[in-house]
C-alpha cells in the first residue's frame, strides 16, 4: 500500500519527542514489509532537512511560527498545504499523529477534501481543554477528527479521555501501544554498568527534571559515586535546572543538551538506570526505548505504562516524590542482580507488548479496513487498491481475503 504519515515535526534535536519517534519506528517497519512510505512533516534543525530517514520518503518545510502560542501549536509552513495536497492524493491511506496544532489540522482538513481514507493516532495530546482558544480550534479540529476511520489510543486510559473529547459521533477508538525493535541482547552473565543515571525528555514542567535534579541530591548524599545527566531540549525548565545544578551539584548533575537519535540509544545503552520522572505521561516512549537497551526504570505511577511494567517486573514504580524516586535509584545501583534480573523484564515486556512487529501487524489491518470502505471518486485511478510492489488490482469482496 501507498502510506503517507504526518507528524508536526521533524528535527535534529528531537524537539517533538514521542510522536516523531513513534512514526519513524512504524514506517521503518512498515517499508521493511514492502510498503510504499513517506514522512511529511515540518522541519527544525541546524542544517538542511534530508530527504529520507534511512528507508523512509521525508517530504518536509522548514518550521515557521505562524501564530503566537506555546510549543508547537501554532507552527506551519505555507507550502505545506501544497504538499500536503499532493502526497495525500498518491496515497492509499493517510496515518496523521495527530495534535492541537496547524500541521494535524492542515492534514485531516487535505485528507477529508481529497475523500482519502485517514486514521489518526493522539499520542495523549488530545484531551478534555476548556481554555477558550482551544475551544475556539476545536470547533474546527474535532469534526475532521471525528470523519477519521478510525482513532488510535495509547492506553485505556487515553481512550476514556479521548472519547470524553469526541462523544457519541467519534471514530472507532483502538488501543495501539507505541513499537520497538530491542536490539541485541547483552551477553550473560550481565556486567554492571558505571553508576549514570539518565534523563532523557524535553525540559518541561510535566517532565519534571528539577525532581530528578533534588532526587540527584538526595541520591549523591549515601551514593557519592553516581553521576546523574539531563539530556533533552529546553521547553521552559533549564533556568530552574540549572540554578539547581548550581546550588552545589555541579560536580554531581550535567545538562548534555539535546540529542540525536543514535546518540539516544548511546546514552540509554550506557547508563545504569533511566528515570522518568513525569507527571500524567500518557505513555512513556523513553521507558521502552530504555527498556529495548537493557537499562532498568524508574517511573512514577501516572506513567500510562507503570501498571504494565511493575507486574512484570520491569520498573520500580514510586508516586514521583524525589524521595521515593532516590529510593528507588539506590536500589538499583546497589544491587546488580536485581538490575540484571529487570533488564530481562524489561527485554521480555518489549518483545511482547511493545514489539513494532506487533504494532505493525495491527497497523496493517487498520490500513486494509480503511481502505476497503474508501468512498469512491468518479474518475479517480486510485479507486483500486496497489498492492507493495504490485500492479493495480480490483477491490476485493468481503469474502476474499486481504491479507
Amino acid at each position: 500500500m501507498r502510506l503517507l504519515h504526518v507528524v508536526t515535526l521533524v528535527s535534529d534535536d528531537g524537539a517533538y519527542g514521542g510522536p516523531t519517534s513513534v512514526a519513524v519506528a512504524q514506517l521503518e517497519e512498515l517499508a521493511a514489509r514492502r510498503h510504499d512510505v513517506t514522512l511529511t512533516a515540518l522541519w527544525r534543525g541546524v542544517s538542511r532537512a534530508p530527504d529520507r530517514l534511512g528507508p523512509i520518503r521525508l517530504r518536509s518545510r522548514p518550521a515557521r511560527a505562524l501564530l503566537p502560542s506555546r510549543g508547537f501549536t501554532g507552527v506551519l509552513h505555507p507550502l505545506l498545504l501544497r504538499d500536503l495536497w499532493g502526497a495525500v492524493g498518491d496515497a492509499d491511506v493517510v496515518h496523521v499523529h495527530a495534535g492541537r496544532d496547524l500541521v494535524s489540522l492542515a492534514a485531516l482538513a487535505v485528507a477529508a477534501a481529497r475523500r482519502v481514507p485517514y486514521v489518526a493516532q493522539t499520542h495523549g495530546m488530545v484531551e478534555p481543554r476548556t481554555a477558550l482558544p482551544v475551544r475556539l480550534f476545536d470547533l474546527l479540529y474535532l469534526p475532521l477528527l471525528r470523519r477519521s476511520r478510525a482513532c488510535l489510543v495509547l492506553t485505556e486510559h487515553e481512550r476514556r479521555l479521548v472519547a470524553r473529547v469526541l462523544g457519541p459521533d467519534g471514530p472507532p477508538l483502538r488501543v495501539l501501544p507505541n513499537g520497538i525493535r530491542p536490539g541485541a541482547p547483552e551477553p550473560e552473565p550481565r556486567r554492571p554498568r558505571e553508576p549514570r543515571v539518565l534523563f532523557l525528555a524535553r525540559l518541561h514542567p510535566r517532565k519534571r527534571p528539577e525532581a530528578f535534579v533534588r532526587m540527584a541530591s538526595l541520591v549523591h548524599e549515601t551514593v557519592p559515586e553516581a553521576r546523574f545527566t539531563l539530556y533533552g531540549p529546553d521547553d521552559g525548565s533549564l533556568p530552574a535546572v540549572r540554578r539547581l545544578i548550581a546550588d552545589g551539584l555541579t560536580d554531581v548533575v550535567h545538562y548534555g543538551g539535546a540529542l540525536d537519535p543514535a546518540d539516544a540509544r548511546e546514552a540509554y545503552r550506557t547508563a545504569a538506570v533511566h528515570v522518568l520522572a513525569s507527571e500524567n505521561e500518557p505513555f512513556g516512549m523513553t521507558v521502552i526505548e530504555a527498556l529495548a537497551a537493557g537499562t532498568p526504570v524508574v517511573c512514577t505511577d501516572t506513567c500510562g505504562i507503570a501498571g504494565e511494567l511493575a507486574r512484570r517486573g520491569a520498573a520500580l514504580v514510586t508516586d514521583g516524590s524525589p524521595e521515593a524516586m532516590a529510593d528507588a535509584v539506590r536500589r538499583l545501583l546497589g544491587d546488580p542482580v536485581l538490575c540484571a534480573r529487570m533488564a530481562r523484564a524489561g527485554r521480555r515486556a518489549v518483545e511482547d507488548v511493545f514489539s513494532i512487529d506487533a504494532v505493525a501487524d495491527r497497523l496493517e489491518e487498520i490500513y486494509r479496513d480503511s481502505a476497503r470502505n474508501r468512498p469512491a471518486v468518479l474518475g479517480d485511478p486510485r479507486d483500486e487498491v496497489r498492492p507493495a510492489g504490485g500492479r493495480p488490482r480490483q477491490e476485493p469482496s468481503a469474502a476474499e481475503p486481504t491479507a
